[in-house]
């Protein structure tokens, strides 16, 4: 048990270069919150339903992270910061990293029973803070969710998801992802190659607008020189 906590720890630190030890890492809100859900999970899986959600409401109050007892969470799940909501049906993997202020929200069933209706999130996914994962949708391996990102869809393994309502930068994360890579989102090398081809597309419409321009102007001219009546060469 020590072994096992000793390397959640260490996972946790991989991933976060804030923290200067492993005590320090034990005052985190995430890991509170993260060792408190195993307490309710198991209360909740013995059907001790009340005393699952009176730990589950502690751990909020403690933390204001809100695990719901019955999701199931996988190996060295990192919640860096508070304010995380995840629902009854979520499914976590391994190695998953979330930030501040995230929801694994569930949809209305239509067919009046709960069933599955929150995200499951496979492993090593990265979700960037303010995202907002909605419905019984799965994210692929390696995924990473952009911050303020609205994923209502299915995500394919190692994409990487951007805007309301997210949509794929179409960039290969094994292309470009060593190991870990904070905040869920490239800030260097993909996103670069994006920004220079949006300017360079503002550029061609600045210069197409220039000879357009100069098109009218030329245009201008000609029309006025034509409208000027010619001197004859002899005076009367």
């Amino acid at each position: 048990m020590f072994e096992g906590l000793k390397a959640y720890l260490d996972s946790v630190r991989a991933r976060d270069p804030a923290p200067r030890s492993r005590w320090e890492i034990l005052l985190y809100p995430g890991v509170l919150a993260l060792g408190m859900h195993r307490v309710a999970h198991w209360l909740f899986e013995a059907k001790l339903f009340f005393l699952a959600r009176f730990v589950n409401h502690f751990a909020r109050f403690l933390t204001a992270i809100d695990i719901h007892p019955g999701a199931t969470i996988g190996k060295n799940l990192f919640i860096d910061h508070g304010f995380t909501v995840i629902g009854e049906t979520a499914e976590i993997g391994d190695d998953v990293t979330i930030y501040q202020c995230v929801t694994l929200g569930g949809t209305n069933p239509t067919n009046g029973q709960g069933g599955k209706r929150h995200p499951t999130i496979r492993s090593n996914v990265i979700i960037g803070s303010g995202a907002q994962i909605i419905g019984p949708i799965t994210i692929g391996d390696r995924a990473r969710i952009g911050a303020n990102a609205v994923v209502t869809d299915d995500v394919p393994e190692g994409a990487t998801m951007i805007g309301l309502k997210a949509r794929s930068t179409l960039v290969p994360a094994e292309e470009w992802i060593k190991e870990f890579i904070p905040y869920g989102t490239p800030c260097d090398d993909p996103c670069e190659e994006m920004r220079n081809s949006g300017r360079d597309c503002v550029e061609k419409l600045e210069n197409e607008l220039k000879s357009l321009r100069a098109e009218f102007e030329a245009l201008k001219a000609a029309q006025e020189g034509q409208s000027v009546p010619q001197r004859s060469g002899t005076d009367d």
